[in-house]
């Protein structure tokens, strides 16, 4: 991979990123409002379906699925429609860029999936990199609930539910990525995407009709965070379904990490949230190292 190959994909993943972390400050404006998290997936995945629908059929492009093509995309469609709501869950139950933070450890997991799969050998330097991530994320969540005062079990009491949401969306995001680079990568990214929002579409109209979960904003800034996230999700998707496959999930997926810093920014210019010093530091101390992880990509 050349230099400059390598410096037009980190920084197409940093503005990936940027997105994200612009849509999960939406939705929780759209939390705030009243939106359950099944009214925001069913909002932003068939938005996004449609759009991308319409450009697939203006192209001609062929959406024939074959072989083994036919077993994997419902499979990770399944992926991300769980890996969807858990993560707004944890978006609508922590402060944003820790949910964030809980979520992308991603990368580790997508190396373990990839290894127990696929018998892949995560690059030395990415193994190398896990026990930092692992580091700065115990900083940043407050594991022992040193910054918050409350201790571990009165902390873990508060922020339990959301990490678990968090840890759930990056278990199984990382095994679609991996499943897709794998299984599904000779299919178009556009109709890789339509089959998955359309399975996760499928997947929540049906939850959000057997439970009941479901409801609009009641205010004119409810729909703008709805609005929103739907059009950031959309498109920071498709880029992403798109390029990190073929860039190489278990390597390049950590440069993403740099999303809850952008997230921590809008988050308190925004929502007025903020977080202990020390857990900044743990902010900073993954995000140095995921950015670590992306100049010496580029360099080799």
């Amino acid at each position: 991979m050349s230099a400059s190959l390598s410096r037009t994909a980190f920084l197409s993943l940093l503005l990936i990123a940027v997105m994200m972390g612009a849509n999960h400050v939406s939705a929780r404006f759209a939390f705030n409002d009243g939106v359950s998290v099944t009214t925001a997936v069913i909002f932003r995945s068939g938005v996004t379906a449609l759009i991308i629908t319409l450009l697939l059929l203006s192209q001609r492009v062929s959406t024939r699925l074959q072989g083994r093509q036919l077993l994997f995309m419902p499979i990770v469609g399944l992926l991300v429609a769980i890996q969807s709501y858990c993560l707004y869950s944890a978006v609508a139950q922590l402060p944003v860029a820790l949910a964030l933070l809980a979520f992308n450890a991603y990368p580790l997991w997508a190396a373990f999936w990839a290894r127990i799969i696929y018998r892949h050998k995560a690059e030395k330097f990415v193994l190398k990199a896990m026990p930092i991530i692992l580091f700065g994320l115990a900083l940043a969540l407050d594991a022992f609930g040193a910054a918050s005062g409350l201790g571990a079990s009165a902390h873990w009491q508060q922020i339990g539910n959301g990490v678990a949401f968090a840890t759930t969306a990056a278990a199984t995001f990382a095994l679609a990525m991996v499943l897709t680079q794998h299984e599904l990568l000779s299919i178009d990214g556009k109709v890789r995407t339509v089959y998955t929002l359309g399975m996760v579409l499928l997947l929540t109209a049906v939850f959000a009709l057997s439970t009941g979960d479901w409801s609009l904003p009641k205010t004119t800034t409810g729909w703008w965070g709805l609005a929103g996230l739907t059009v950031l999700y959309g498109t920071a998707f498709t880029l992403m379904f798109s390029l990190l496959p073929r860039l190489g999930v278990v390597g390049n997926s950590a440069i993403m990490n740099v999303e809850p810093v952008f997230a921590l920014a809008l988050a308190w210019l925004l929502l007025d949230q903020s977080i202990a010093p020390v857990q900044i530091l743990g902010a900073l101390i993954v995000v140095t190292t995921v950015i670590a992880l992306g100049l010496r990509k580029q360099a080799s």
